[in-house]
């Protein structure tokens, strides 16, 4: 009997007809960035910060997520969650890079992209904060 071995090739994504939101997508990529990191933390760091900036990125992931999919005056709670959540990781990773836990080039790769995220929800709830208001009207 022959047997299958399912973990062999990890060198090519299944096929997909998931098309994620460009701001999902740079989120993803952080989250994808911040695993290689996390598993190199210092042990004093990886069970506690590291796993709570793990959480929160995940949450992240999960807030934009269903806010993608609601109707537009629903949205707004969860992108306002995801703008929380991101300003506390960045305090989490300026604490990590103080300790030395992570070294300048992971703290910049890292902050670069959570502040695009950032930007990314700030601008869509500024966008949606304007519609909410002209609907009011």
């Amino acid at each position: 009997m022959t047997q299958l071995n399912l973990h062999a090739s990890n060198s090519t994504p299944p096929p997909t007809n998931l098309q994620l939101i460009p701001l999902l997508q740079r989120t993803k990529d952080l989250y994808l960035l911040w695993y290689g990191y996390y598993k190199v933390l210092p042990k004093e760091h990886r069970y506690t910060l590291g796993g709570k900036i793990d959480n929160l990125l995940t949450e992240i992931i999960e807030a934009i997520s269903s806010a993608s999919f609601l109707v537009r005056a629903e949205k707004q709670p969860y992108i306002k969650m995801a703008i929380r959540k991101t300003d506390a990781i960045k305090i989490f990773l300026l604490i990590l890079w103080e300790t030395k836990s992570l070294n300048n080039q992971k703290y910049l790769a890292l902050s670069e992209k959570i502040e695009a995220i950032g930007r990314m929800l700030g601008g869509w709830n500024g966008q949606l904060t304007k519609q909410n208001s002209l609907t009011k009207k």
